[in-house]
């Protein structure tokens, strides 16, 4: 299966930019939803996926479960057991759901890369005064 998907700290690169999208008034998805469908997938269950971001397996379940009511069908779906009892799978739905977020994310990343650098500039020269 593999390991978790990690992705680069944010304080190596600060100011960063961060994406968040609401999809409906009550619900919204970011990247610690998005970073724990990719956990599911690499991971196979929702309990290692939860354990790799040090969450409970409560609060990674309730996370998966708020994903699915807010786009209203299933991004992850339990799979039956065997003799290693079972586990958890991105449907193609949530496979498409972390495409899309992480292409959206790049597209942010590449508009406001001249003004996060000049951001970043203007803060070292403030930290030297």
């Amino acid at each position: 299966m593999g390991k978790p998907n990690m992705r680069k700290s944010p304080s190596t690169s600060l100011p960063s930019l961060s994406v968040r999208i609401d999809l409906a008034t009550e619900g919204r998805i970011g990247p610690g939803k998005i970073q724990l469908l990719e956990n599911i997938r690499s991971c196979g269950s929702i309990s290692a996926a939860g354990r790799a971001m040090n969450m409970s397996y409560k609060r990674a379940w309730d996370l998966v479960d708020e994903i699915n009511h807010i786009c209203r069908r299933a991004a992850v779906e339990r799979q039956a057991g065997g003799k290693n009892g079972g586990g958890a799978a991105l449907t193609p739905f949530g496979l498409s759901l972390v495409s899309r977020y992480r292409k959206i994310e790049r597209s942010a990343e590449s508009a406001a890369r001249k003004e996060l650098q000049a951001l970043r500039a203007d803060l070292r020269i403030r930290r030297k005064a």
